[in-house]
């Protein structure tokens, strides 16, 4: 009996000095590990459209368009010392980003990171689903981003996107038909965006007109034209600004009914109707044009960095005709060019976790200044100049692209109700081109329409 209560208290005392050396090893491993406690696990959501596939290029092995955001988290979770992280990526179709945000604002659930075109995204912010951004700017990236992309993201005084890259668009055109209609002179350089005034792009507007060869160019047009829907309507609001008019007033109010306006809608009538564009431009649409121009239709069409790529990319391929296409600006009646972009970035919900939101701007700020991670802005237009400069020798519109930032006009005016105004327009435009309503009627009344849309949404808008 003595024996087997000795064992007892033997054994008792063993597994005690074994649970504290177990509670001693644990102590040490957090301790290793960064701390007295574990860190806590915080997990948030990063959803996008697709934008380019790869970290850094599409041609690496198992590229896809969750790469990169998969790539940059893997990074945060191992270098960020606030939290244990987990990043869920998701890419979900351009079509369907409206209605699945809308369902999931709804529901109380939206995304902690949605990255995406800002202009696309802007009614958010005026909704006020959006934080502002502005603490996770520093002096650095002020310096390295153009003050022209960050007007874009700014609505009052709060920025609600990140910058990482963008889109510019311009005029492509078809070097080899102004060859052949003789205006050699008004070609630009490869790698240049060529500036033309606005006297001399009529001249070779007319000259394309009655000098390309038709044997060598049959049923061709010198400008492209569309109306039918809301898609490409930058364009069409670049064309609007040509003699001057502002499309907005300081106060967000549209302004296009006035003297500039007009003449900038008389100028459309009257090259329309000299037959320097395709006929039906009220029933044709940019995707229509696009086409036409890639099979030698129409001499200069729309264009933006991408599509600039994409079109490139198929000739080399033969999936298009092959000819010398390049790249200008749309002018004005000042003579200084006319250009916009999409700038595409991160913007985070609020969703009311105070911990989710720090971390997800903590992620933002990351991924978007990150030395090595903002390469990846190389697939589309990098907004940095830095960047810009890096790898220009690979891509030389990437100067060209910089240096025409000082003449970009943001075509949201970041007003809310935009994508409301864009289902207001064109059916002026399409007015204007049969003739129902004269340029000086139909620019009256877009500005009447225009402005209502922007006034109710002004009252839902917490953007002051």
């Amino acid at each position: 009996m003595i024996k087997k209560r000795f064992l007892a208290t033997a054994l008792t005392g063993v597994l005690a000095v074994s649970a504290l050396l177990a509670g001693c090893s644990d102590k040490d491993s957090s301790k290793s590990a960064g701390g007295s406690k574990s860190k806590e696990t915080v997990e948030i959501s990063l959803m996008l459209t697709p934008q380019w596939k790869g970290v850094l290029d599409a041609t690496e092995e198992g590229a896809d368009y969750d790469s990169f955001f998969k790539h940059a988290a893997e990074r945060f979770s191992k270098e960020y010392k606030d939290y244990d992280v987990k990043v869920n990526v998701e890419v979900i179709a351009s079509e369907q980003r409206d209605e699945l945000l809308n369902v999931k604002l709804n529901g109380g659930t939206p995304p902690d990171i949605f990255f995406d075109g800002s202009f696309a995204m802007s009614d958010y912010a005026h909704r006020g689903a959006l934080v502002p951004l502005n603490d996770i700017f520093d002096d650095a990236a002020k310096k390295d981003i153009d003050q022209n992309y960050m007007d874009s993201v700014t609505f009052g005084e709060e920025i609600y996107f990140y910058p990482f890259s963008h889109m510019p668009g311009t005029f492509a055109y078809n070097a080899d038909m102004l060859k052949a209609a003789g205006l050699e002179q008004q070609i630009g350089g490869e790698n240049e965006i060529k500036t033309w005034t606005l006297e001399e792009y009529e001249t070779i507007l007319n000259t394309l007109k009655n000098d390309l060869p038709k044997d060598k160019y049959p049923n061709a047009y010198p400008m492209g034209l569309y109306a039918l829907n809301n898609q490409g309507d930058t364009w069409n609001l670049a064309y609007l600004r040509m003699f001057g008019n502002t499309f907005f007033d300081k106060k967000g109010n549209i302004v296009l009914g006035d003297a500039k306006g007009e003449k900038a809608a008389e100028w459309l009538k009257k090259t329309y109707d000299a037959g320097l564009t395709n006929p039906g431009a009220e029933s044709v649409s940019s995707n229509d044009v696009l086409a036409m121009f890639k099979n030698q239709k129409i001499a200069i069409a729309f264009t933006n960095s991408v599509l600039f790529n994409n079109t490139k990319a198929e000739m080399n391929e033969g999936k298009a005709p092959k000819f010398d296409i390049r790249l200008a600006n749309i002018p004005s009646e000042s003579g200084d060019p006319l250009t916009f972009t999409y700038v595409s970035g991160a913007a985070v919900f609020n969703t009311q976790d105070e911990t989710r939101i720090k971390v997800s701007k903590d992620f933002v700020k990351f991924f978007s200044s990150d030395p090595e991670l903002v390469k990846s802005s190389k697939n589309g237009v990098p907004v940095r100049t830095s960047v810009a400069d890096e790898f220009k020798s690979q891509n030389p519109l990437f100067e060209a692209y910089d240096k025409n930032a000082p003449y970009l006009f943001n075509f949201t005016g970041n007003v809310p109700g935009y994508s409301q105004l864009r289902q207001v327009l064109y059916p002026e435009i399409q007015a204007v081109f049969t003739g129902q309503k004269s340029p000086k009627q139909a620019m009256k009344d877009y500005q009447e329409s225009g402005n209502q849309v922007i006034k109710e949404a002004k009252e839902n808008s917490v953007v002051k």
